[in-house]
């Protein structure tokens, strides 16, 4: 999934490298390669006055999570020669194969069961990351997977979720007050008054999956023909939409051309403050929901620094300022309230438990329901 992140204040990591401490070669090191925009750099500096130890702390930043996931990959890749080296050092690190390995990355939930199945991540040891019994069961089921990358209570901690967020609508509320009403759930996307206004994301786990929702069934449902259904509902609100974009669904909604869209809370929450006419809601009958997560490049030792800063993440008052810094949700109780955010956010970030256990996570499925979801999308669109 290509999710869209987008720098989300002055509190959040620039694209140049943070690199904090100094000294050589014999200094501890944390090299972190991370989603920009999802960590603050205040929260990077208390990491290092925490510290009892000097350490040498190097954050990067980088724009997209596919990018990340690439880095990993061409990490895993045999070596290039010297002489096949002479064009690299015109390539960013995350493109480049002889990059040094980083110690934590980002990655994405969606991106979790490949980077497992491709050997790209080595497994956490469950006894070095302190805090892991206190996490709630929910994101430890996430998180907890066999070699194949699937979920198993009995499987291996792969990775350790920081944040999370959610597939949203985000709506022209000025066009809606003359309708008279405005979006509450999946089904107002089936009303004939929004009829080729509206935008949705071009991923069929999404489009199928938020229409699955509106039938009272599961996002991550494994045979499609038992639901008689599903194909008609997706030909009607195929009907009602002005066209599918994973990229550019909200420039439309900004100038008017489409009054309603369906997209990711990272890309949603940004662009809120800065145009009072629009507003964004979570269904009432669930979403889906993505986490970004730390992980371990394979073929990487073990060492104490990496579990430091994963506890540190997970520390409420930690916690708390990743929420509040990059406007995210947190898989740790943070007590925040209404007043500390936005107006035009608290929809989005004020989690409701009666809606949070309505969602989901886009889990794995097998390669032949991922065809079925594939072929059907591509049938309704055509």
């Amino acid at each position: 999934m290509d999710r869209r992140s987008f720098l989300l204040g002055t509190g959040s990591l620039a694209l140049s490298q943070l690199l904090i401490g100094c000294g050589g070669k014999s200094q501890t090191q944390l090299d972190v390669r991370l989603l920009k925009g999802s960590i603050p750099s205040q929260v990077v500096n208390q990491f290092q006055r925490s510290l009892q130890q000097q350490a040498q702390l190097k954050f990067a930043p980088v724009e997209q999570i596919q990018e990340l996931f690439k880095q990993l990959q061409n990490w895993q890749q045999p070596k290039t020669t010297d002489e096949q080296q002479g064009w690299t050092r015109f390539v960013p690190f995350s493109q480049s194969q002889n990059s040094p390995l980083a110690n934590l990355v980002t990655l994405g939930d969606y991106w979790l069961k490949a980077a497992i199945e491709q050997k790209l991540i080595q497994p956490l040891e469950t006894a070095q990351v302190k805090q892991w019994s206190a996490l709630d069961e929910r994101w430890q089921k996430l998180v907890t997977r066999n070699d194949q990358g699937n979920l198993d209570t009995q499987g291996k901690l792969w990775a350790a979720p920081y944040r999370w967020g959610s597939t949203v609508i985000i709506y022209n509320r000025e066009k809606f007050e003359k309708l008279g009403w405005k979006p509450q759930d999946w089904s107002d996307l089936w009303r004939s008054e929004v009829r080729s206004h509206i935008s949705l994301l071009d991923h069929p786990r999404e489009v199928i999956g938020l229409t699955l929702k509106k039938l009272g069934k599961s996002y991550n449902t494994e045979n499609l023909d038992q639901v008689p259904e599903l194909e008609q509902e997706l030909k009607t609100l195929n009907q009602q939409v002005k066209f599918y974009s994973s990229n550019t669904y909200l420039e439309p909604l900004i100038i008017g051309d489409t009054w309603l869209a369906v997209g990711w809370s990272s890309d949603v929450i940004s662009i809120l403050g800065r145009y009072p006419q629009l507003a964004a809601i979570i269904p009432q009958s669930g979403t889906a929901m993505w986490a970004d997560l730390w992980v371990r490049p394979a073929n990487l030792s073990n060492d104490a620094l990496s579990y430091q800063w994963i506890d540190f993440c997970w520390q409420p008052n930690i916690a708390r300022q990743i929420s509040l810094l990059t406007r995210s949700n947190s898989p740790v109780a943070t007590n925040i309230v209404a007043s500390e955010i936005q107006e035009q956010l608290r929809n989005i970030l004020l989690s409701n438990p009666e809606v949070f256990e309505k969602s989901e996570f886009l889990l794995p499925l097998p390669s032949s329901t991922i065809k079925q979801y594939e072929s059907l999308f591509a049938k309704i669109k055509a």
